[in-house]
C-alpha cells in the first residue's frame, strides 16, 4: 500500500484544468453496451475506478481502443455474456462501486445481467433497491444468491412504465433510464435524479437515437426505441475535483485558477463556498482564487449559526461535504456540517481533531466545526484515508498543516483524482509518493 509524505505550511501558486467528471464517465461508459456500433468518449479521467470499469468492459468483449491520453473508442458488437457468471467477474465486479450500472443496458439488450454485491466507500449504507425495484417494474424477474451475493434480472421483453423512485438516485436514475430506453412502449421516472451527470446521459443517449424528454427535471420520459447507433462524446469537468482544488486554495491561503470549469454545471456550489467567507471571481470559464489571509462564514440573517446540508440536485452535492468542513477548520465563525445521505462520511473527523481542529461530532450525520481564522495552524500527524473524499480532504488539511504529515492507504484517493501528486508539485506542493 503506498502513502503520500506531505510537507505543510507552504503557499502554492499556479493553474490547474480539472479532470473529466468520475461519476458521468462512470455512467457513460457502461452506456456504451447499448449498441453494436462504436462509441467515442472523450476527457475520460485516468483513475483506478474508471481504469477497472474499462478492464471490465474488456472482459465482456468490448473492442477498447485508447486513442490519446483521455480519448477512448468502444465497440460491444461481441459481447460475452459467459463472463457474467464466471469467477472472474465475481471478483472484478465486486471491487467497484460503479459496475452497478452495467446491469441496465445488459438487461436491455440481451436481456440479462448480473453483478456481485458491489465494493467501493466504506461510507455507510447504500442501497441497490431503487435499481432492482426499478428494472421489476418493467418487466424482468429479479433473483439473489445469498451465499455469494450475486444479484440477478433476466426479461424476454421490457415494457414502459409509470414509475416513482424512492430516492432520487444519480446511479438508480442511470441504469433505469439505460434498461428504458430499448423498452417497448413510454417510461416515466418520477423522482429522477437530475444532476449534470444525468443530464450528460442522456444527452449522450439522444445523440445515438434515444428519445428521452424532460432532461434535467425531476421528471424523465423515455420512448422505447428499437436500436441504438454509435456516437462521441466529452465528458464534463469534475464537479467535485473543482471544489477539491478551492479547498486546496483556501486551506493554504494560496493564489490559484481552475480552467474550463463548466460555470453553467456547477449549480450551488460557487454559492456555497462563498457562505463560507471564499472570494471567487468568475473570469470566462474559470475559476481565479485570490490570496486571502482569512475568511468569515456567514450566519443567518437571524445570527443563528449557517448550516451546510446536502441534498438531491440542485441541491448541494454530499461529495464536497468533506471538504467544506476541512474548509471550517480555519475560517472565522461556526457552521454545522449537515451530511444526510451517508452515516458513516464524518467518522474521520478525528483525525482532524488529532490536527487541533475544533470539530465537534454530534451524530453519525452532523458535525459543528469552530473556526481557527488561522490563528492557531493544523498539526502534522500520521492518518489513513478511509474513503475518496474524506482523503482528498485529509490531504488539504495536511498541504495547510505545521511539520510533515503521512497518509496511508491512499488508493482510496487515487480511485478518484488522477495523478494528484504530479498536479500538487506542478503548483508548488511538497508532496511525495512513498511505495510500501
Amino acid at each position: 500500500m503506498a502513502s503520500f509524505k506531505i510537507e505543510g505550511g507552504h503557499k502554492l501558486n499556479g493553474t490547474i484544468t480539472p479532470q473529466g467528471a468520475k461519476n458521468e464517465v462512470l455512467q457513460i461508459l457502461c452506456a456504451v453496451l447499448l449498441t453494436p456500433e462504436r462509441v467515442v468518449v472523450n476527457n475520460v479521467p485516468d483513475i483506478i475506478d474508471v481504469n477497472k470499469l474499462i478492464f471490465i468492459l474488456g472482459e465482456l468483449g468490448v473492442k477498447v481502443e485508447k486513442l490519446g491520453s483521455n480519448s477512448y473508442a468502444f465497440q460491444a458488437d461481441e459481447v460475452n455474456l459467459e463472463y457474467l457468471e464466471s469467477a472472474d467477474f465475481k471478483r472484478d465486479g465486486s471491487s467497484l462501486r460503479g459496475s452497478i450500472m452495467i446491469v441496465g443496458p445488459l438487461l436491455a439488450r440481451f436481456g440479462r445481467g448480473y453483478i456481485p454485491r458491489p465494493g467501493g466507500d466504506k461510507i455507510g449504507r447504500r442501497r441497490l433497491d431503487t435499481h432492482f425495484e426499478g428494472f421489476i417494474r418493467l418487466g424482468a424477474k429479479f433473483r439473489y444468491n445469498k451465499e455469494e451475493h450475486f444479484y440477478g434480472v433476466e426479461a424476454e421483453e421490457l415494457h414502459g412504465v409509470e414509475m416513482l423512485l424512492d430516492e432520487a438516485s444519480v446511479t438508480g436514475t442511470a441504469n433505469i433510464l439505460m434498461a428504458s430506453v430499448l423498452a417497448t412502449g413510454t417510461t416515466k421516472i418520477y423522482n429522477a435524479a437530475c444532476e449534470p451527470y444525468i443530464q450528460q446521459l442522456s444527452k449522450m443517449l439522444n445523440s445515438m437515437g434515444a428519445k428521452i424528454s424532460g432532461v434535467g427535471s425531476n421528471l424523465l420520459v423515455i420512448e422505447g426505441v428499437d436500436s441504438l447507433g454509435g456516437c462521441e462524446h466529452n465528458v464534463l469537468p469534475d464537479m467535485i475535483e473543482i471544489g477539491s482544488w478551492i479547498g486546496v486554495a483556501v486551506m493554504t491561503q494560496s493564489e490559484l485558477t481552475i480552467k474550463n470549469v463548466s460555470w453553467d454545471n456547477l449549480g450551488q456550489i460557487p454559492n456555497v463556498f462563498r457562505k463560507l467567507g471564499i472570494t471567487l471571481e468568475k473570469k470566462g470559464d474559470d475559476i481565479y482564487i485570490p490570496e486571502q489571509e482569512s475568511y468569515e462564514i456567514q450566519n443567518y440573517i437571524d445570527g443563528s449559526v449557517l448550516t451546510v446540508a446536502d441534498a438531491p440536485w440542485p441541491g448541494f452535492t454530499p461529495d464536497l461535504l468533506s471538504i467544506v468542513l476541512v474548509i471550517a477548520t480555519q475560517a472565522k465563525g461556526t457552521v454545522l456540517i449537515h451530511q444526510k445521505m451517508f452515516e458513516s462520511r464524518l467518522f474521520f473527523v478525528d483525525k482532524l481533531i488529532d490536527m487541533g481542529a475544533k470539530v465537534i461530532l454530534c451524530d453519525p450525520h452532523r458535525a459543528t466545526v469552530i473556526g481557527h481564522d488561522f490563528k492557531s495552524q493544523l498539526k502534522a500527524t500520521k492518518m489513513t484515508s478511509p474513503d475518496i473524499r474524506a482523503g482528498i480532504s485529509l490531504l488539504i488539511a495536511a498541504l495547510s498543516a505545521k511539520g510533515t504529515s503521512i497518509i496511508n492507504n491512499i488508493e482510496q484517493i487515487d480511485r478518484g483524482y488522477e495523478n494528484i501528486e504530479a498536479r500538487l508539485k506542478s503548483i508548488g506542493a511538497k508532496i511525495e509518493r512513498i511505495e510500501d
